[in-house]
């Protein structure tokens, strides 16, 4: 008989943040020292508890090593999901074809590699689960279970350091143009495939279509915020140009803020 329903159960806590085991090991945990440990569940990476947490299984993340594997273990013990309302990052580099012809392949293996190291490190230092990195494009997903209740901030802050840090870097940098799209609402997180051959971790829904198209219309240095993940993040967002588009595949115009580097933008903080 199917356990679907506790399935989902079980990936709506875990997603949220929720899931008991979390609970149990926050308040364990926290009693052995080092830092850092899982923002999760307070799981040490480091010191005198680390080797325990070894034992049992517990080592940083692959998707994000600011959080333990325990999520990524229970995801593949329990193939399934659960609809989730999260905020997507979606960052592409702009004009990459062309880019790639007029470079070497050493070349652009480089730029890509760079555009790879800073958007994985931004999307870790904001606590976003990186969802793929691939050809010329990084995904980043924040879950209110990782990214806390202000997720669709977390995502726009995240956004703004990536087109700063990317396409303004340090002196000599190469300038490498990416367009972002940030959106928030309802998707299926869960894993996917065959189970004879090939299964991953993936989001799926109109709300990744609408994040996808949003990051393919964004220009070079700008950043789309829908006004769903506008009005999640309580950010003052009335000074950004408004734009209505009409994306592919989707028969509602979706409305946005445009942030530019260096335009009126919202003072952010981490979370």
């Amino acid at each position: 008989m199917s356990d679907t329903p506790g399935i989902e159960l079980r990936w709506r806590r875990m997603l949220l943040g929720e899931a008991p085991a979390l609970r149990r090991g926050r308040a364990v945990f926290k009693l052995l020292p080092s830092d850092p440990r899982c923002k999760l569940c307070n799981a040490p990476f480091r010191g005198i508890g680390s080797p325990l947490m070894r034992l049992i299984g517990k080592q940083p993340g692959k998707r994000n090593p600011r959080f333990c594997n325990y999520c990524e273990r229970v995801a593949q013990k329990y193939p399934g999901g659960a609809e989730i309302e999260l905020s997507l990052l979606f960052a592409d580099v702009r004009g990459s074809t062309p880019l790639a012809e007029r470079s070497s392949p050493t070349e652009f293996g480089r730029l890509i590699s760079r555009f790879y190291d800073i958007a994985t490190h931004v999307l870790i230092e904001t606590d976003a689960i990186i969802e793929k990195l691939v050809g010329d494009e990084v995904v980043g997903l924040y879950f209110p279970g990782f990214a806390g209740p202000e997720h669709a901030r977390q995502a726009i802050l995240a956004a703004q350091r990536l087109i700063e840090d990317i396409e303004h870097g340090r002196p000599g940098d190469p300038f490498l143009p990416i367009g972002i799209g940030i959106h928030t609402g309802t998707a299926f997180a869960g894993i996917v495939g065959s189970r004879e051959n090939y299964s991953d971790f993936t989001v799926l829904g109109s709300t990744v279509n609408v994040t996808a198209r949003l990051a393919s219309a964004a220009r070079a240095g700008e950043v789309l915020i829908s006004a769903a993940a506008g009005e999640a993040s309580g950010l003052p967002l009335s000074d950004l140009e408004p734009r209505r588009l009409e994306l592919k595949g989707h028969s509602e115009p979706v409305n946005v803020r445009v942030w530019r580097h260096r335009a009126a933008a919202p003072a952010l903080q981490p979370g």
